[in-house]
């Protein structure tokens, strides 16, 4: 599963640095992750350090992007070649 961040962003730029695989970046209205490089934090943290920070908690789980931590865990290792 991929992360996703909601329209309660607001724009507080605690999330961006945070994100270890660089999935997080500001888009036209509201910061936004890519899917493919969303690993949930996994291989890197216990817990997705984005939503850790998040002030407003606007970033859940994408019902778009269902992986589960087998395949995060894959995609990790192929970011981190």
């Amino acid at each position: 599963m991929a992360l996703i961040i909601s329209d309660d962003c607001i724009n507080c730029d605690v999330c961006e640095p945070e994100c270890p695989n660089g999935a997080i970046s500001q888009g036209e209205d509201i910061y936004i992750i890519n899917p493919a490089l969303c690993t949930e934090c996994v291989g890197h943290h216990d817990k997705p350090q984005c939503m850790e920070v998040c002030p407003v908690d606007c970033i859940s789980i994408n019902p778009d992007v269902i992986e589960d931590k087998d395949s995060l865990y894959a995609k990790y290792l192929l970011l981190t070649k």
